[in-house]
């Protein structure tokens, strides 16, 4: 069996978890006898291609002239960010856009015969622009390769996904990893709502990496629990993972924890008795910072030497900095910027406790890795990886009494800490991706019999 991937990132090169649940993912396929073709709009050149064929949609050549985009358009709505945003809904308005954008009164067609466009397989303010056209690559990506099935994942590729099912006729399966009304709770971007339900729409079959996350996708987008099924996700051995690029961008180790120069004046032995704290994801209203601070002003009421960290990047950054601030934690707080790679694994080595204290997490690979790293940890009610794990304190997000008593509790009581150190190591290392590839696997064999 032959599966046409649709992503939107592959490791090396992530920006959060989804790159690294595919990459799990066709490795998982690949044992079960799955050969996978990955698609993604930027690949550098240093990925792994021993678990897919890689396609760098990048370098993928169009022709605009020919008809199945026209047809494309009439079926599709379409959006495209510049200044902007900037609606249409059809093949002569994106021809009337070009056209504006060429300074030309007449519509070249010739020019876009051999088209390619350059993705920046990032989240720029052109993003809509990017999915757009990354539906009209999976076209003739489609029509050049040989397969069984099409496997999208998340919003971003949804459009790619029902283009590529438009053009051959191949069944579609659609990855659920988040929603819109996971991202922005109560302020659900109407686009990205509408993109999303055309894509479960669109799909033959749904997986969602959750009974929580299903749950929304019928209770908000309205679609039949029959075409559902819950894949949980899972994480990789530490030995098995590819190398993180850290990227020029990044910040040195030694820099990112305000007080990393004192520490490695101290001896081995000294810096295990430290009771670090730490939060580890995209600092957005998503993952719940700000419960995250107010847990830790809790803490730090009974014990002022815990020391708290919060790793990440995001648009809540500076609103989080300043709550720190005002509260006067400055000096046992501590902000890293964004993580990748081995920054990742020796910030949970460093780790006394790891906090996921998420608003709504479709599942959360993150405890997984800290638990991998036999780090006890802390997880709202609210994520989906609360389904599977049986050692891990669960507490209620909006409850920062109760998470400030679990990590006062897993910090103070060196046998509760053990066992849920042990424990659920052994918890994280049972979540294997070849599990959840066989069972993606009966997804793909139950919509090839229809």
């Amino acid at each position: 069996m032959r599966v046409l991937m649709f992503g939107w990132e592959f490791p090396p090169h992530i920006s959060g978890g989804l790159g690294t649940a595919c990459y799990g993912m066709c490795k998982g396929l690949l044992a079960q006898g799955v050969e996978v073709i990955f698609v993604a709009p930027k690949m550098h050149g240093d990925e792994d291609s021993s678990v897919a064929q890689l396609v760098n949609a990048s370098d993928v050549a169009i022709n605009l002239c020919n008809p199945i985009y026209r047809d494309l358009f009439d079926h599709l709505t379409y959006i495209e960010v510049g200044a902007n945003l900037v609606p249409y809904s059809g093949f002569g308005q994106y021809l009337d856009l070009e056209k504006v954008k060429q300074g030309k009164s007449v519509f070249d067609a010739a020019a876009y015969a051999h088209r390619k466009f350059d993705f920046s397989g990032e989240y720029r303010a052109n993003l809509m622009e990017e999915v757009d056209r990354y539906a009209m690559v999976a076209v003739q990506v489609a029509q050049q390769h040989t397969f069984d099935v099409i496997h999208a994942h998340d919003w971003l590729t949804y459009r790619a996904g029902i283009a590529a099912k438009k053009a051959t006729g191949k069944p579609l399966v659609i990855h659920v990893h988040a929603t819109e009304f996971d991202r922005s709770g109560k302020n659900v971007n109407s686009v990205v709502f509408g993109i999303e339900r055309e894509g479960m729409l669109a799909a033959d079959h749904i997986i969602t990496v959750s009974n929580y996350t299903r749950d929304i996708v019928i209770n908000r987008y309205g679609i039949d629990p029959d075409k559902i099924t819950t894949v949980y996700n899972a994480v990789e051995p530490k030995d098995s993972e590819p190398q993180v690029q850290t990227g020029a961008k990044q910040v040195p180790a030694k820099k990112q924890l305000i007080s990393a120069s004192k520490r490695k004046k101290q001896p081995e032995k000294e810096q295990k008795k430290r009771k670090i704290v730490t939060f580890l994801g995209r600092v957005t209203y998503q993952k719940g910072p700000e419960y995250f601070v107010e847990a830790a002003r809790l803490v730090m009421e009974k014990d002022p030497d815990v020391e708290f960290v919060m790793a990440g990047s995001g648009d809540m950054l500076h609103a989080i900095v300043r709550r720190v601030a005002t509260l006067g934690l400055g000096n046992r707080f501590h902000f890293t910027g964004f993580l990748r790679g081995a920054d990742v694994d020796r910030m949970y080595g460093m780790s006394s406790v790891y906090v996921m204290p998420s608003v709504s997490e479709p599942f959360g690979i993150s405890p997984l890795e800290a638990m991998r790293s036999n780090v006890p940890v802390v997880i709202s009610k609210q994520s989906g990886v609360a389904e599977i794990l049986n050692h891990a304190l669960k507490v209620d997000f909006w409850d920062v009494d109760a998470m400030a008593d679990a990590i006062y509790a897993l910090l103070h009581y060196p046998a509760l800490s053990q066992i849920f150190a042990e424990m659920g190591g052994a918890d994280a290392k049972a979540l294997k991706w070849s599990s959840a590839a066989e069972k993606i696997k009966w997804v793909y064999q139950r919509v090839c019999l229809f």
